[in-house]
């Protein structure tokens, strides 16, 4: 018998790609509410409860009522929402993030899906930390560029409906109080709020984050080659890993940085640039919002949980 699958919020910009990515298996089965019933929580939760794995692609609130509403009836969960990313008892849905962690995600019952943002950060700061290059308390800033779907379905209507008039590049989370700061500072392993900046492109799909690390303050200061070695040796050996690391080399500019190079895909390729002489070294990563950063990702922890791949 073929699992079954919900996705609750299959309408909106995530549901709509997982939906998308899953077009086509026969290896699982997707139940849906019959349009007519959408609206009705009776039948919400009828299929909630009916499902293997429900994915929510959800606001918070809503996506912490499915929990509740699906109580004891044995189904697993991917939350895509923000809700339950540093919660008690969920595992976060970031499988390459350490050599346990596709072990753990296949084990759980309550998986909850990154955010696109905090992805590629955690991505290279998490080895340096655990590598001892960087200590916990180091003072990380990062910034990058996404595609306004990032901003969910009403930025992306915002962006399409001002055309030519769409701001090229724009900043937000002025404020420093971005939601995913609480989720990069847990699962990077830092001990101090890292400063998030993030800018919204004027494209669809992809994005690229940048940590930049002024090392000359610590008592030894690593070279580039030892940030890269690091990040590399994290991912070597990981089974069905789709995070590469791109050779260490110096360079002034790279077409590999373009924020849409893994669009449509669920890839992620991460850079170490530095100057050793300066003592100072910047982390980036490149991958899809989208992908990596929404619906690949929920695809990839739902295979891992089924076994249908590790």
């Amino acid at each position: 018998m073929k699992p079954k699958i919900f996705i609750d919020g299959e309408h909106g910009t995530t549901g709509l790609q997982i939906r998308s990515r899953l077009a086509g298996r026969n290896d699982i089965e997707v139940i849906s509410i019959p349009i007519e019933r959408r609206k009705d929580a009776e039948a919400r939760a009828d299929f909630l409860r009916a499902a293997d794995i429900a994915i929510l692609c959800l606001p918070d609130d809503a996506a912490r009522e499915s929990v509740a509403l699906i109580g004891d009836a044995g189904t697993r969960v991917i939350d895509a929402s923000t809700a339950h990313r540093v919660a008690d008892g969920w595992t976060y849905g970031f499988a390459e993030m350490d050599r346990a962690q596709s072990k753990k995600i296949a084990d759980a019952k309550l998986v909850a899906n990154p955010g696109c943002w905090p992805q590629g950060p955690i991505a290279t700061l998490r080895p340096l930390i655990e590598a001892g290059l960087l200590p916990a308390d180091f003072p990380v800033t990062m910034h990058g560029i996404s595609g306004y779907s990032g901003g969910g379905r009403q930025m992306v209507e915002d962006y399409e409906a001002k055309g030519d008039d769409a701001p090229e590049y724009l900043p937000y989370g002025l404020t420093f109080q971005h939601k995913h700061v609480p989720e990069l500072k847990l699962y990077a392993g830092l001990s101090r709020d890292p400063l998030m900046q993030p800018v919204v492109g004027d494209f669809a799909q992809g994005m690229v984050t940048v940590v930049p690390l002024q090392l000359g303050a610590l008592s030894r200061v690593p070279t580039g080659a030892e940030l890269h070695a690091a990040i590399a040796d994290h991912y070597s050996g990981l089974e069905n890993s789709v995070v590469e690391v791109a050779p260490f080399a110096a360079t002034e500019r790279t077409p590999e940085l373009n924020p849409e190079s893994y669009n449509d895909t669920n890839r992620m390729r991460l850079h170490v640039f530095a100057n050793d002489k300066r003592a100072q070294a910047a982390l980036v990563a490149v991958y899809d919002n989208l992908g990596k950063g929404a619906s690949g990702a929920a695809v990839q922890n739902m295979d891992i949980m089924l076994g249908l791949t590790r």
